[in-house]
């Protein structure tokens, strides 16, 4: 919908646009008596966010105010052009927020790890290397090949001389002692992740 306006044009030929806009008198009472029950339109619209249906309802007040056409339709009551306009405005709002990324909180930004500092990624390497070091030669062997060399079970076998089988026995008990040994790990279904650092010593 666009805007009313008035084009005047004066002797100097200049033009000037004026914008005619809703009495105040008659958009206080258009609040007054569909106010309410926009309001509840708009929570069920907007899952109950009480702020975000107040922020609509004032939103379609202001369309309200921009369109006076809209009071003279052929219908008795403004109500269907105010919710008509309401779910107009919270369908585009939805679709908006959908289209950004998700909002963080500052509490999520005060714990996320600053990705320029090293700190935290050098002391997970020397923690990895000292749990893989505590291995024995054996299952330190079949996990430096697996995770740091990035060889299949296959290759592995190969080149230590075992059977394919000995290296998942070996690299599954190996990857249980680590998960003792390094704080926090978690082991997804058996498989550690390979770690981003040189190869063990």
């Amino acid at each position: 919908m666009t805007t009313a306006t008035a084009t005047m044009t004066t002797a100097s030929a200049r033009t000037t646009t004026v914008t005619v806009t809703t009495d105040e008198h008659k958009l206080q009472e258009l609040q007054r008596e569909h106010g309410p029950a926009l309001l509840s339109f708009l929570l069920g619209l907007t899952y109950g966010d009480r702020q975000r249906a107040e922020d609509l309802v004032q939103e379609t007040l202001v369309r309200a105010w921009l369109h006076p056409e809209a009071f003279s339709g052929a219908y008795a009551s403004m109500r269907p052009w105010l919710f008509t306009v309401a779910r107009r405005l919270a369908i585009d709002a939805r679709r908006s927020r959908l289209a950004r990324p998700a909002e963080i909180g500052d509490g999520v930004l005060a714990v996320t790890p600053d990705p320029s500092d090293a700190t935290e990624s050098a002391e997970a390497a020397l923690d990895v290397r000292a749990a893989v070091r505590g291995l024995s030669p054996e299952h330190r062997a079949v996990l430096v090949r697996l995770y740091f060399d990035g060889l299949t079970v296959n290759e592995a076998a190969v080149d230590l001389g075992i059977p394919a089988g000995t290296v998942k026995s070996r690299s599954h008990y190996a990857l249980r002692q680590l998960g003792r040994s390094l704080p926090g790990y978690r082991p997804r279904h058996g498989v550690i992740a390979r770690p981003r650092t040189a190869a063990a010593q």
